[in-house]
């Protein structure tokens, strides 16, 4: 399928990772190319960097981009490389604003976004400003322009690592307008007439190809919550509506995230060990059996108060295997930073919920007790 054209781009994608291109816009593509879907994608890129701006300049350069997925899924070793042409057009938001904001009242259905650690800040930003520099204050402006030309609400999905990200986003954006507007019927038609969808994404898109592309795992997620009205962008297996993202925020945390954790763990235990990547972890038989011991016995019955054993299970699995990829450099070195703030999020949550059920934990413990040792001997 040919790329799409600016009008036909009712997606408003904020933010140019590779992230993005790798999992938003790859489904987007597939559901394009399925005949599921017919909109295509505007990028913005809202950041003041000047490496940022070149990214963007070159993903509006090219728009069809290589989209290699790397790695294994339900036992199947994958290394396959498609085109992705899901994208219309690339701008940046400094230079760009007032076609942007045309664009917003004109022919926009959906927002995505994927801004940063720092994207949910405010600080002093106006709604007001010629192009308010935060990204909750840029979409209130964007939003309010569409208000006035009196057309219907957006869909706003936004994919940053928050959790209930929908309605904090809603607040952020709410409180600028109000502040800014001082509009009572504005402010009911962001909270009535637009849709804020709380979302989860994981996938690991674990580098960029230049000068536009990306390298993702096959395994891939994007769960959005379900509420009266609801459109989704696309349809594909890997993006599903689900009646509460808790289930799988709970495998993600206390899973995935406490896997990578407790691999940590493992690796300072051994300050002279070969093992850098989570991958060669996996290798060592020794590593894997011990990652597979803390699950099954400290972590999958504890989560099974919640949730049920079978998707414990199968989430389980679904990780080791995602350790295991052979393409992937996930080195432990990184997963290590601010490692005992990890350790009481993602493994003491657990460790309580256990010691209420009786289910002993002791190389949960251990992993704690380590990671709070070494901070207070810093």
């Amino acid at each position: 399928m040919t790329a799409p054209t600016l009008a036909e781009a009712g997606i408003v994608q904020f933010g140019t990772s590779r992230f993005l291109l790798g999992h938003v816009a790859a489904f987007v593509h597939a559901s394009r190319e399925a005949g599921h879907t017919h909109d295509g994608i505007l990028v913005v890129q809202t950041s003041p960097r000047e490496a940022g701006k070149q990214k963007a300049r070159d993903l509006d350069t090219h728009r069809q981009y290589p989209l290699a997925i790397r790695g294994r899924r339900d036992g199947r070793d994958i290394d396959t490389r498609e085109t992705v042409t899901s994208i219309a057009g690339c701008w940046i938001a400094d230079e760009q604003w007032d076609a942007l904001e045309r664009h917003i009242v004109e022919h926009a259905r959906f927002v995505v976004s994927n801004t940063g650690d720092s994207g949910y800040r405010v600080d002093d930003d106006s709604a007001l400003a010629a192009v308010p520099t935060s990204f909750p204050g840029k979409l209130a402006k964007l939003l309010h322009a569409r208000y006035r030309a009196g057309r219907e609400g957006l869909t706003v999905l936004p994919c940053e690592l928050v959790s209930r990200n929908g309605e904090q986003l809603l607040a952020l954006v709410r409180e600028l307008a109000q502040r800014d507007y001082a509009d009572a019927n504005f402010d009911a038609w962001l909270t009535t007439r637009c849709l804020w969808a709380n979302t989860l994404v994981d996938r690991i898109v674990s580098a960029a190809l230049e000068p536009v592309g990306a390298v993702a795992e096959p395994y891939a997620l994007w769960a959005i919550e379900d509420q009266p009205g609801l459109e989704l962008p696309c349809r594909h297996p890997d993006v599903q509506r689900v009646s509460s993202l808790v289930p799988y925020e709970m495998r993600k945390l206390h899973i995935l995230n406490l896997a990578h954790t407790y691999l940590v763990h493992r690796w300072q235990r051994e300050p002279r060990s070969h093992i850098r990547f989570v991958r060669e972890a996996m290798d060592d038989p020794a590593w894997a059996a011990e990652l597979r011991q803390v699950l099954d016995d400290e972590v999958l019955p504890t989560l099974a108060e919640h949730l049920e054993r079978p998707s414990l299970e199968a989430y389980r699995d679904a990780t080791l295997e995602r350790f295991a990829n052979p393409y992937l450099d996930h080195a432990l070195q990184d997963i290590a930073q601010h490692h005992a703030t990890k350790c009481q999020r993602r493994l003491q949550p657990v460790v309580e919920s256990a010691r209420r059920r009786g289910i002993a934990t002791p190389r949960l413990d251990d992993a704690i007790s380590s990671a709070q040792s070494t901070t207070h001997s810093r």
